[in-house]
């Protein structure tokens, strides 16, 4: 399937408001948000349909949010001063949509008049040393003056200081969490400096959502792919900053790394980086000089999800034991959606519903290269 030329479309209100409750509803991630509204044509329409497709897959309730919830979340967010931005509008990241599951929606605020068409990540250490930090600081200025927005996670060390950095050029803080759930405390002030500069804070999870562990590698994922590249200040062997590497990498971005000490256990993940073929940076120019000559990543806009064929009114459920033996090829192994079409013998499209049963249902798993698992 070839990529389709994105054109930008504008909600209305009503269209965001299903969106929102699409998304927000019980196992309904990016990727089967996706596959829901390319199936049934519109979120509104695969809102109606959610309860008997969960049902199918072994759920016994699923959790969909009400009208009243969706809109609540809208009023609150407009009363901070923020605003949704779905994926199929002009103001949403444009490098973003060449993801493995771009948020179908993101809470924003701020940066009504930043260009995000040039963005650059800065990662590292939390721990982070007075070197690191003034190398963070340092390459955030530089890249903002060549007209880089800084692209950051918000959390101490280096992501703190590459903000602080970019504060006057400007640019964005993804969180974890909730945009009104500030994490870590102490740089509540930072992100309101972030706003007050005309940078941007942004996040795909509900308000009021406090971030957990697993929370962090999505936001990595978003921290990663707003960027042409992304770049390392020091790190662990294992961190979260290499986590972003490497999904920048998958994303078909650059991965840029500051050389340190070999004495010192925080540089010791920039420096395999390096090993590993990441550009070696000293100056803004290093970063400058590979981002120049890099294409913008032309991957599927959806990377290559299966589409869905078309809904309509009589369409043949799959069988019960086409059900089952999916079931019984599936283990807690990936396992690709190829090797289960030649393992069940169950048609393509059949394949496709029950995998969307079952991910409803909360009983499976999906990574990126269309591999699925139980959970």
């Amino acid at each position: 399937m070839n990529a389709p030329e994105h054109q930008p479309v504008r909600l209305d209100w009503a269209q965001k408001t299903a969106w929102l409750r699409l998304i927000r509803t019980e196992n309904v991630g990016p990727v089967t948000f996706r596959q829901l509204v390319n199936r049934f044509g519109s979120a509104e329409a695969a809102l109606e349909e959610l309860p008997v497709l969960g049902a199918r897959g072994g759920a016994r309730s699923l959790r969909i949010p009400s009208q009243t919830e969706a809109e609540d979340e809208f009023d609150r967010l407009e009363r901070m001063g923020g605003r949704l931005i779905a994926l199929s509008e002009p103001e949403y990241p444009p490098l973003l949509r060449f993801v493995h599951g771009p948020p179908p929606l993101l809470s924003v605020i701020g940066g009504t008049d930043l260009n995000l068409e040039k963005c650059v990540s800065i990662v590292g250490a939390r721990n982070a040393s007075a070197a690191g930090r003034r190398a963070a600081r340092t390459f955030a200025a530089d890249l903002g003056r060549e007209g880089y927005v800084v692209v950051s996670g918000l959390a101490r060390g280096i992501d703190t200081a590459a903000h602080q950095g970019a504060l006057e050029t400007g640019t964005v803080a993804v969180f974890a969490g909730g945009v009104d759930h500030i994490y870590p405390f102490e740089n509540m002030e930072l992100a309101q400096q972030i706003i007050n500069a005309g940078g941007l804070i942004l996040s795909e999870m509900p308000l009021s959502t406090e971030p957990r562990a697993r929370d962090f590698p999505r936001r990595n994922r978003i921290v990663a792919g707003m960027s042409g590249g992304t770049l390392v200040v020091e790190a662990a062997k294992r961190s979260g900053s290499l986590i972003t590497a490497r999904l920048a990498l998958e994303a078909d971005r650059e991965v840029f790394a500051v050389p340190g000490s070999p004495l010192d256990p925080r540089a010791e993940g920039g420096n395999q980086l390096i090993r590993q073929g990441a550009t070696l940076v000293t100056s803004v120019q290093d970063i400058i000089e590979e981002l120049v000559q890099m294409r913008p990543p032309q991957a599927r806009l959806f990377e290559d999800e299966p589409e869905f064929p078309s809904h309509h009114e009589g369409e043949q459920q799959p069988a019960q034991d086409d059900r089952e033996r999916v079931l019984e090829a599936l283990s807690v192994t990936p396992t690709g959606v190829d090797d289960l079409i030649e393992a069940t013998g169950v048609t393509a499209p059949a394949l496709q519903i029950i995998l969307l049963e079952l991910d409803l249902a909360g009983r499976i798993e999906r990574t990126a290269g269309q591999l699925v698992a139980l959970r």
